[in-house]
């Protein structure tokens, strides 16, 4: 018994096991071993005893085979049909010397020997009666073959058939007894198997009740039980109740017993120190967090003043660019206009010169006025000097009278005419004036033009010295707003550390707020955490806004190296940053 106490958990749950596993390996092992004898009488029976009753029923098949194709040639005169008869004959031979070869092989019993010696024996004989009547078959003696057939040959062939069935009957007496060893063997393995499978069942029923009472004992009770506090504990709960049998002080339940103890006076004091480091690190965070607000609002304030000034900029260089493509739009329609006048001066020196030719048309139309009237005039005296010549002016006085017509129509043409003309030239003389009038105003607009070129040229001039002082001013903001940028990148990093430091600080008090004391651990804790921090909180509040004095307690907590030194530095320039 001293052995077994002695023994560790794994030693025992490994004895228990292969013990029942011994106990499965012999009944393995012996069923195997049965199991293969079976196999064994079974391929015997397979491979030889069957093998052997075959080759004797063929043997009996082919010999009846031969005695009726014999009678068949006592029957048939056709030759051909006795080739194929003395051909299957053959064949039967054959089959029948394999048989024996296969039973020569096989048989291994002195009885099953003595009665295939008697069916060779018996074989030879017949074979020997079967070739005379073959003999005298083919010589033409069919009657003598008849009697011989039925004096020797069927004799000899029923000899050799009950040869034969000995050996059939023999193989069938050897099968049969096979069959009742592999039934034997087949329930004596099921009853050793019942006997170890049962025994095995008691052993393990015992290494069970053995292992159980072992592994109960040294977690203390039931393994749920144990698990439920462990979890329990996981989640947190110091204050859960573990129960132990009595004078159990080295089980596990009573070790978690103790652990939860230890855990619950360390919680405890994380916890004092959590909250201390938490109220810190807050204040620290707050005040950065505010510095960090009032530069964030100055650096985008700044941003807006420089967008500003850059929109204003841009503007200004828009109508620095509008004034010159102004004033090259201005040039560009002075020139217009001065070509425009010279093309009105010349049109109205073409209208004079057309006044001038119309009134020349005038003096001409007159003329031919005159001229039509004169005719008329003449052709009408032409006609009185006719009229008094009497019939010898007659002729005279019809060509006085048709150039008379002429000259009416002559003149009738030129009336209208001069009218038109005189219409044209006042029509021309009214459009000389209207160009005259064009001409002054195109003067008038090329002066006004010029002007406003002037003015556009002052305006563009302005412009451009207003864009290079808003430039000027604009560099100014844009670096002053860098310069900010530059700031608020530090208090950003002073705060990142702080709040950082602040999370941390966060996660630890979170992490410890999991775990649940006792009422009576709860109340020791307290009294603590309020006798050990008394002295600790009014430096804290008196000193909020001084980031220098609360350093040391927070030394330890895991801030990166990079967030670390932008805290020291913002620290180092606090009086720069109340200044700015």
């Amino acid at each position: 018994m001293n052995v077994l106490k002695n023994m560790t958990l794994g030693t025992r749950l490994g004895a228990g096991f292969a013990t029942v596993l011994a106990l499965t390996a012999i009944m393995i092992t012996l069923a195997i071993m049965r199991f293969v004898s079976v196999g064994e009488l079974s391929d015997k029976i397979i491979t030889k005893d069957w093998v052997k009753a075959d080759a004797a029923a063929t043997i009996n098949a082919t010999t009846r085979a031969n005695a009726r194709r014999t009678l068949e040639l006592l029957l048939v005169t056709d030759q051909v049909a006795v080739a194929k008869i003395h051909e299957r004959i053959d064949g039967n031979k054959k089959q029948i010397s394999e048989a024996l070869e296969t039973l020569d092989k096989l048989v291994y019993a002195p009885e099953g020997k003595k009665i295939l010696a008697g069916i060779k024996e018996s074989r030879v004989a017949y074979v020997a009666s079967f070739s005379k009547v073959d003999k005298m078959v083919a010589e033409g003696k069919r009657d003598e073959a008849t009697k011989l057939m039925f004096a020797e040959t069927l004799p000899a062939l029923d000899a050799l058939q009950e040869r034969i069935m000995e050996i059939s009957a023999l193989q069938k007496k050897l099968v049969e007894a096979s069959g009742v060893e592999i039934k034997n063997d087949i329930m004596s393995a099921r009853t050793l198997m019942l006997i170890i499978g049962l025994a095995g069942m008691c052993v393990g029923a015992t290494v069970a009740w053995w292992l159980t009472r072992t592994i109960t004992g040294q977690l203390g009770g039931e393994p749920d039980y144990a698990s439920s506090v462990a979890r329990e504990i996981a989640a947190g709960n110091l204050a859960v109740d573990v129960q132990l049998r009595e004078g159990d002080k080295s089980s596990l339940l009573a070790g978690m017993k103790a652990m939860r103890d230890s855990l619950a006076v360390i919680v405890g004091q994380v916890r004092q120190s959590s909250d201390s480091i938490a109220t810190g690190s807050s204040q620290i965070a707050t005040g950065n967090a505010d510095l960090s607000q009032r530069t964030e609002e100055q650096a985008s304030n700044l941003q807006q003043t420089a967008a500003s000034m850059e929109q204003l900029t841009s503007t200004v260089k828009n109508n620095a660019d509008t004034a010159c493509q102004a004033t090259q739009l201005a040039s560009s329609a002075s020139a217009v206009a001065a070509e425009g006048g010279v093309v009105v001066g010349q049109v109205v020196a073409t209208m004079e010169a057309i006044t001038a030719s119309s009134k020349k048309i005038v003096d001409i139309i007159g003329v031919i006025d005159g001229i039509a009237f004169q005719t008329n005039i003449l052709a009408l005296n032409a006609a009185v000097e006719a009229a008094r010549a009497g019939e010898q002016g007659g002729g005279f006085a019809v060509v006085a009278s048709e150039v008379r017509s002429l000259a009416q129509r002559s003149a009738a043409a030129a009336k209208e005419i001069k009218g038109l003309i005189t219409d044209s030239v006042d029509k021309v003389e009214t459009g000389s004036q209207q160009v005259g009038h064009a001409g002054r105003t195109m003067s008038d607009i090329v002066a006004q033009v010029k002007r406003v070129n002037d003015l556009i040229g002052e305006i563009s001039s302005a412009t451009s010295e207003q864009t290079q002082g808003i430039s000027q001013v604009g560099d100014a903001v844009n670096q002053l707003d860098q310069v900010t940028q530059q700031n608020a990148a530090l208090v950003e990093e002073s705060s990142a550390a702080a709040e950082s430091l602040s999370q941390q600080a966060a996660k630890l008090v979170e992490a410890v707020s999991v775990f649940r004391l006792s009422h009576d651990e709860t109340r020791n804790v307290i009294a603590r955490l309020q006798s050990s921090s008394a002295s600790q909180s009014k430096p804290v509040v008196a000193h909020k806004p001084v980031l220098s004095k609360p350093a040391p307690r927070w030394a330890a907590a895991p801030v990166k190296p990079v967030r670390a030194e932008a805290a020291a530095t913002a620290a180092e320039e606090h009086s720069e940053w109340e200044k700015f």
